[in-house]
């Protein structure tokens, strides 16, 4: 388009549509938009929380319900009630998108926001393999924030900080996948742990697991009342603005089909490479934890595997804060990702040396892996976001968000159910001769993380032209 051609439509606002009086504000205030990214992050971690929160005490409820007749098969129970929550999230993320395009993102927010309230609870609650299954897969049906709020942090800002709203709701993801395990840790079988503050018969004896999905679910029940004062985007013009809503469906007719941008398209294969790549090392990780000495592990409590992912926590928080938007914007996103997937390789591998080490040496080295680990595959996660967004224009990112949203929550319910089968079968071949017990674990989250690393290259993953 020449530069001194005059725009097909001139702007127009009407009274009494929400998104055009967003769209005011964004003419008139020139900053950040500190407050609107505070809701946005504050809801995005509130999503994110309850997501692997179980994972590190997943092992020790999948033994109390008595549903596995072996040790070895606590695994595969592992990873069925691991990848509940995706797989629910698959079932729904394209109708909850169709719904945030008609009524709009507030709706949806609110909506998800409650339900984390109320499935997460009863998740916490449950007696059973089966009312743990169904209330977690519940809660990933009706928790279908993610893609609208992705949506709402770029209509809330001006285009020159939407690269930071969308960095913040990455952030804001990443943080909630490690700090939501280490509440998980630290506050399951309080009874056990804490026995002055939770004494025999007291409501946290009866339920060992119900503490951290009740702290989870305050948290979210403050953030569901914070949320009806979010404003809403979604611009709403009603018949009057018949004639506009025809252009706009002729001019988007002529934009490319978002399945036909390879762009985007091999952006959100690579993207759901590595987000089933994670979702496999977050179970597999706090399974091989507190799993015995004798199969490999390191015989940990929930607490003590709780500890590692704080500590992993506040790393994180620090590094997406302080560091990344610095290497990012020296080096770009594309190198960072590869670089820390070239060197989560042989961190991998170390794993099982790790587990032969004891006492404080243990707790050092293993506190570092985690970390870094955990660094890499955020900047990784975050890298391939901002591609994935910088694929599409600004109009079309709600529907690019909903097909990344499908197809990344399918790979991460795959994750977990990977990653419990295959850690189960390990712990079956202890005294196989080649990669026995855990060795193969790492072995084949490796093969993943490399295929992954290759795909990154051209000529499969393509980018955008700037025009």
């Amino acid at each position: 388009m020449a530069e001194n051609q005059e725009p097909l439509l001139e702007k127009i606002y009407y009274e009494n549509c929400p998104g055009c009086k967003a769209d005011q504000i964004k003419e008139t205030k020139l900053g950040i938009p500190y407050k609107e990214l505070s809701f946005v992050f504050i809801v995005v971690l509130s999503s994110a929380l309850p997501i692997s929160s179980l994972f590190p005490f997943l092992y020790f409820m999948i033994r109390d319900f008595h549903v596995a007749t072996k040790v070895e098969d606590i695994g595969y129970y592992a990873g069925y009630l691991g990848s509940a929550f995706m797989f629910g999230r698959v079932v729904t993320s394209i109708l909850w998108g169709v719904v945030a395009d008609r009524y709009g993102r507030k709706p949806v927010i609110i909506f998800g926001t409650f339900s984390v309230v109320i499935f997460n609870t009863l998740f916490g609650l449950s007696t059973n393999f089966w009312m743990a299954l169904i209330s977690r897969f519940l809660l990933g049906s009706f928790n279908g924030l993610l893609g609208p709020i992705k949506a709402y942090a770029c209509e809330v800002c001006r285009e020159e900080y939407q690269a930071l709203a969308l960095s913040l709701v990455s952030t804001a993801w990443g943080v909630g996948l490690i700090i939501g395990p280490a509440i998980g840790g630290f506050f399951a079988q309080p009874a056990e742990k804490y026995p002055s503050l939770f004494p025999d018969g007291s409501l946290f004896a009866t339920f060992p697991y119900f503490l951290p999905c009740l702290c989870i679910s305050v948290y979210a029940a403050a953030v569901f009342i914070a949320c009806f004062w979010l404003p809403e985007t979604l611009h709403k013009h009603g018949e009057s603005s018949e004639k506009e809503n025809i252009e706009a469906a002729n001019l988007t007719d002529s934009k490319e089909s978002l399945w036909t941008n390879w762009p985007l398209i091999s952006s959100i294969i690579v993207y759901c490479v590595f987000s089933l790549h994670d979702t496999a090392y977050t179970e597999i990780f706090s399974l091989w934890a507190v799993s015995p000495k004798t199969y490999g592990g390191l015989s940990f409590t929930t607490q003590n595997v709780g500890e590692v992912l704080a500590i992993s926590g506040f790393g994180l928080l620090v590094f997406l804060i302080f560091l990344y938007p610095v290497v990012e914007k020296i080096f770009g996103h594309i190198k960072v990702a590869r670089v820390a997937a070239i060197l989560s390789i042989p961190l991998l591998a170390s794993y099982t040396l790790i587990s032969k080490l004891s006492g404080i040496s243990l707790l050092i080295v293993l506190n570092c892996a985690s970390l870094f680990k955990n660094v890499f595959s955020v900047a990784i996660i975050t890298g391939l976001f901002i591609l994935q967004n910088n694929a599409v224009p600004q109009d079309q990112r709600g529907a690019a968000n909903g097909i990344s949203m499908t197809a990344m929550s399918l790979f991460r319910a795959l994750g977990p159910a990977c990653g419990g089968v295959l850690f189960s079968w390990s712990q079956t071949r202890m005294n196989a001769s080649f990669l026995p017990g855990n060795e193969m674990v790492f072995f084949i989250l490796n093969v993943v993380e490399v295929i992954g690393l290759l795909m990154t290259f051209k000529p499969f993953l393509a980018l955008r032209r700037q025009h």
